[in-house]
This record gives structure tokens, C-alpha cells and sequence, in this order.
């Protein structure tokens, strides 16, 4: 007897069980930049497929769940029409062909470049991605749904990400060989994606408190977008045999925004990780020099040797890996002979380039979640990298970890208050709350804190909604901020001053903090900063489950100098990055209680850190950098950062 369900209810059942949903939109686009397309030796690998997952609510725009294309250009006062990734022509054809002078194709770019980046961060942290919330008139935190990214925002040689508006704003210029759309280079458009994504795990990350803060936002969205190109098999199949394996020498690999540096009167790429072009058009290899952080003061500039030490690392590790590979193909000497590679020679180099720029990229957005929530130093980030990947990988065969630490020692990348720099230094020292015997205390605020969290941040992993995560994850923050509250109006003061000790917080009623503002009932204000989960899968199989929580305070309108009033004021913050083990070390009759592993802290009343803090500024005042925005009008200095660092690019 046949069924009465007829060919449409299958249909129907087919579609709800997403049986028929493909797992990715393909897209093209290019791999690199338009001009790489008028080359005979580079035309053949400048476009590409993007894998993107597929979105079945996917609106013209495009309009998805992370991001939204607005093409409105200014300069000549139109809207473009909005490309519908969904017609059929274009799902039969991957999207359209890329084009110049097509602004649906520049829409499709932009959105496929954007949607790949997001995908590797969530791939690395273990979590959905979130933007930076806004506040509305009431000061409450708004959900920010999607980036919006407008490929043609500015008729100028400069591209953005704004923190007011939550949106990449993209110029275009003509440049001596035609018009130049920043919005069709892959290396600017991950670059300030990246910008977006960090600023939405730390938005203190744009107070320029310290020397490496700018310039860590500029090097890891030039990191990210470095690593990227390792994940186009045509590129770095022609780049490996044209270098002959070696990466060390000058290829496309090592080089960002090739279009934009020549347009904008440089001999080369906007900017290169290993090497430069010197005023003879010849390029050169950069060397390590350890003196050189203490003298570069610009953001870009300082930025560069966070890049070098980083990439260095990789071509070591690269090199490392494919000795075996090198060893067979040259019979044992160790030197390649003469003439092209053999295919599958070439094959094999690049898995080997692909796996490792894969772990490094992943290592170095793992790290981020290890860092303290403000005036981020590369020393930090250095131990972050190390600590991270400690806990993901504790046996570290390979020796990527020595390779870092080799690499940001050649570079002069030291932290502060470090005797040594082996691996046990490096790492974040353990933070566990112990009673006075040295046993772990099950009933501190901190571990009782984790405890009442873990069940709304498990929660939230499993949501599929970023708005119902973001809800979720904000009742998390005042449900913490409550306990820390509570706690303090407990009266506990021995409670209260290990709290203290292990955040960096001040906490004590009635305190007497300049800066430090205080509530009626005399309780000093600060904030949870976030709250945020993670769900790791480690090599050998295991999860790695944790709660990242970061707590801040603010000192308020602290003059630069105290005699001189015209230098202006800045908020000093205090506070600190918590990472617990919600797996924990010890067991009671109520089940599993997470462990505090790290608390990376910056103490509130700390004199060294104020008086660097004050230096900085000072420096800045007197240099003339902080007005700079008086010479880009459309810049502000405060409310647009990256607009004011970008326009010198």
C-alpha cells in the first residue's frame, strides 16, 4: 500500500530537516587585488572561490546574520542596487565574475572576505562571534546585529572600521593606472574586519594608554590577514614554486594591499612582513634589531615588528616542518636541485605552509581570550600566546612555542618583570583562591562566581542566535556584577581583600580613590566588563571548556600633569581577564566546581603603571600626534581612531 504523504510533504520535511541546505555558497572573488590581474604571471591565481557558510536567510544587500552591504556612494550621490545572492543565475555561476567595474561584484567581495574572516575567528575561540554592543539614550547596551560594510563610503585613499557607526566604511581614489576600490583588496578588507572583531572582544583596545595599544590593533589585523593568504591552494602552490620553497624571499605571501602601496606612491605592497622596497625599487630583507621597538613610536611602524616577530616564527616553524619533505626530494643533501619543482614536490610544500599558517592564525586569535581587557603590551601577548596554546596543546612537539619565544626575543619583544624567557616564565602563573592550609577554597567569591555562571554560559554555546547569546551573556554580567555587589555589602572584609588581591579591583566601601566614583551607600562602581565562554576541541580529542570573565574600574579626569592643566586628562583604568576551568580540579556532592586558572590583572592603584600612562601622553601631547585629526577633518581623533590611523596609510 503506497503512503498518503504526498512528493510536496517530503519536500517540506526535506527543507525543515535541512537536508536540502547546502553547506557552503560559493562565491568568486579575487585573491589578492585587481592589478594582479593584469600581470601574465599572476592573472591565472588572482581569483578565487570563497567557501562561505550558507545563510538560507540571506537579503539582497548582501543581508545576513553578521554582516549587511550598504552601497550608498556619497561623492555621486546614488544608492547601487543590491546584489541578490540568491537569484539563480548566480548560484549556478558562483556569484558574479569579478569585475571593477561592477558594484554588485564589489558587494559580493566584500561579503565573502568579511564572512571567511568571521568564520576563522569562530573556528579559533570555540564561540559565536559578537560586534561591539552600542549604548542607547539611556546608557543600556544595545545588540549590535550586523557589521554594515559600505564598499564605496569615501572618494579618498583610505579605509576604516568605526566604532560609533559599527561599520567598515571602504573609499576608492584614482590612482595612476585607473580607479583604485579598496573594497576589492582581500588583505584591506580582512584587515578591517579584524579591527571589528577585536574591538568586539576588547573595546578598551582604542584608548591609546600605552605605546602598543594602536599598534596591536594595526599588527594582529595585518597578522590575520598575512595567515589568510595561506589558504588559497593556487596562490601558494604558484608562490611556492616560483620561490622554490623558500619563503623567506620577497612573494606575495609575505605582502599586503599591493594595488593601494603602488597608487599611493610606495615602489610596492602597503606594507611587507619580512622585507621592504628600498628608494632603488630593489627589495630588501628586514633584519632583527632589538632596538628598533624602543624607537618607533608611530602606530604602523611599531606595529610592524609585532608582524615581523610573528611571521618569523611561521617561516621557522614552515621550514622546520618540510626538512623531511626537502631531505627526500634532494636525496638526503638538504639543497633542491636545479630547475622547476616537481608538482607533487610543490604539492607538498604548500599542505606543509597551509598547516602551519593555519596553527600560528589560530594561535594568535586563541590568544586573545589570555590578554588583559586594557593597554595591551606585545610583552602581554607574548606571554598570552604562550599560555593559550599551553593549555590547548601541553606538549608541544613541534616546538611552536620555542619558536615564538625565540623569534619575539630576536625582535626585542621582552614583558616587563621577567627574569628569564623560557616557556615556564612566560606563562600567566597559576591564580588559584587556596585557604590557608594551600588547599583550593570551593566556597570563595570567585569559584562561587563561576559556579552560578556556568550554567548561563553553557546555555548560551549551544543557542544558535546570536541576539538570544548576546541576552543571555548580558543577564551572565548582571548576575555577576550582583555577587560582586553583594559582597561588598556583606561586610567580609577578608573575603573582600582577597578579592582584591587576586583582580586588582578596589573594592572597599567608603574608599577614597581620586577618580574613583562612588554610590550613595559608598560602594565603589565598576563594571563586567564581559562575559564569555568557550568550547575547544584539543588535538588529542578532549574539550576544553572555559569562562572568561573581565572586570574593570576607571579612574577618572586624571591630569596628564598635574601643573599643567592645558595637557588635558585621561580615565587610568584598573582590572583584570579571569579564565576559569569549568571542568575545575575538585569535586563536592553538587557536581564539577570550576577553577580560576589566570587572572591577568592591572592593579588601579598602581604608580609605575600611572606614571607610564602619564609619559605616553605627554609624549603625544608634545609630538602633536594626538591632533592630528585637526589635518583630517573628516577624522575625529576619539570617536574614529582607525580613520585617523588609516589616513596616513
Amino acid at each position: 500500500m503506497y503512503s498518503s504523504t504526498s512528493s510536496q510533504d517530503y519536500s517540506k520535511q526535506a527543507i525543515e530537516q535541512g537536508a536540502k541546505r547546502p553547506p557552503f555558497r560559493r562565491l568568486r572573488g579575487y585573491a589578492f587585488d585587481p592589478s594582479l590581474s593584469l600581470k601574465l604571471d599572476t592573472a591565472s591565481i588572482n581569483h578565487r572561490i570563497f567557501n562561505i557558510p550558507w545563510e538560507s536567510e540571506l537579503q539582497p544587500g548582501p543581508r545576513g546574520e553578521y554582516v549587511e552591504v550598504l552601497d550608498y556612494d556619497p561623492a555621486s550621490a546614488c544608492w547601487y542596487e543590491p546584489v541578490d545572492l540568491n537569484g539563480a543565475h548566480l548560484l549556478a555561476q558562483d556569484g558574479h565574475p569579478p569585475s571593477e567595474g561592477n558594484p554588485q561584484f564589489h558587494q559580493q567581495m566584500v561579503y565573502a572576505v568579511a564572512m571567511n574572516t568571521i568564520c576563522n575567528f569562530e573556528r579559533a575561540l570555540g564561540r559565536q562571534a559578537q560586534w561591539s554592543s552600542r549604548e542607547d539614550a539611556g546608557k543600556r547596551e544595545e545588540f549590535v546585529q550586523t557589521l554594515r560594510i559600505y564598499p564605496h563610503a569615501l572618494r579618498a585613499a583610505n579605509a576604516y572600521y568605526s566604532p560609533q557607526k559599527k561599520a567598515l566604511l571602504f573609499g576608492y581614489f584614482q590612482g595612476p593606472n585607473g580607479m583604485v576600490f579598496s573594497c576589492l583588496s582581500q588583505d584591506i578588507i580582512t584587515h578591517e574586519t579584524t579591527h571589528a572583531l577585536l574591538d568586539g572582544m576588547h573595546r578598551r583596545y582604542i584608548d591609546d594608554n600605552h605605546p602598543d595599544t594602536l599598534a596591536f590593533h594595526e599588527a594582529f589585523s595585518d597578522l590575520v590577514a598575512l595567515f589568510q593568504h595561506f589558504t588559497f591552494p593556487e596562490v601558494l602552490k604558484h608562490q611556492v614554486s616560483r620561490t622554490r620553497g623558500n619563503l623567506e624571499t620577497q612573494s606575495l605571501l609575505s605582502e599586503l594591499a599591493h594595488e593601494f602601496g603602488v597608487a599611493t606612491g610606495r615602489y610596492g605592497a602597503l606594507r611587507s612582513a619580512i622585507g621592504d622596497v628600498d628608494d632603488k625599487g630593489v627589495w630588501q630583507p628586514v633584519q632583527p634589531d632589538p632596538a628598533r621597538l624602543a624607537q618607533a613610536l608611530e602606530p604602523h611602524e611599531r606595529g610592524s615588528i609585532l608582524v615581523a616577530a610573528m611571521f618569523s616564527a611561521f617561516l621557522e616553524m614552515y621550514k622546520l616542518r618540510s626538512a623531511g619533505i626537502v631531505c627526500l626530494a634532494s636525496s638526503g643533501t638538504g639543497k633542491l636541485p636545479d630547475g622547476a619543482l616537481h608538482p607533487v614536490l610543490v604539492d607538498e610544500l604548500a599542505a606543509v605552509a597551509t598547516r602551519t599558517a593555519q596553527t600560528f592564525l589560530h594561535m594568535a586569535i586563541r590568544a586573545l581570550d589570555y590578554c588583559p581587557p586594557f593597554d595591551i603590551s606585545f610583552g602581554d601577548y607574548l606571554r598570552a600566546l604562550v599560555t593559550a596554546d599551553y593549555d590547548m596543546v601541553p606538549n608541544d612537539r613541534h616546538g611552536y612555542r620555542v619558536a615564538l619565544i625565540e623569534s619575539f626575543r630576536r625582535w626585542g619583544i621582552l614583558p616587563d618583570g621577567l627574569k628569564t624567557l623560557s616557556e615556564e616564565q612566560l606563562r600567566w602563573p597559576y591564580a588559584r583562591i587556596e585557604l590557608a592550609d594551600g588547599s583550593p577554597d570551593p566556597t570563595s567569591v570567585l569559584t562561587s562566581l563561576a559556579r552560578e555562571l556556568s550554567g548561563l554560559v553553557q546555555e548560551s554555546l549551544y543557542q544558535r542566535k546570536r541576539s538570544k547569546v548576546f541576552e543571555t551573556l548580558k543577564r551572565a554580567r548582571i548576575r555577576a556584577h550582583d555577587n560582586v555587589e553583594e559582597m561588598m555589602r556583606s561586610g567580609d572584609d577578608a573575603r573582600c581583600e582577597e578579592f582584591m588581591r587576586v583582580t586588582g579591583l578596589e573594592l572597599k566601601r567608603n574608599g577614597k580613590v581620586p577618580g574613583l566614583r562612588y554610590d550613595r551607600d559608598g560602594l565603589p562602581s565598576f563594571e563586567v566588563h564581559s562575559v564569555q565562554p568557550t568550547l575547544r576541541v584539543m588535538p588529542d580529542g578532549d574539550i576544553l571548556k572555559q569562562l572568561i570573565i573581565s572586570i574593570t574600574q576607571r579612574r577618572r579626569k586624571v591630569p596628564v600633569d598635574e601643573q599643567d592643566e592645558a595637557m588635558g586628562s585621561f580615565d587610568f583604568p584598573g582590572g583584570c581577564t579571569l579564565v576559569f576551568d569549568l571542568e575545575g580540579d575538585i569535586q563536592d556532592d553538587g557536581g564539577v566546581i570550576p577553577t580560576l586558572r589566570y587572572a591577568i590583572k592591572r592593579p588601579l592603584m598602581d604608580d609605575k603603571r600611572m606614571a607610564a600612562v602619564r609619559k605616553h601622553r605627554s609624549m603625544r601631547y608634545d609630538t602633536g600626534v594626538a591632533l592630528r585629526s585637526t589635518y583630517f577633518k573628516a577624522c575625529n581623533d576619539k570617536a574614529e581612531p582607525f580613520c585617523m590611523l588609516h589616513s596616513n596609510d
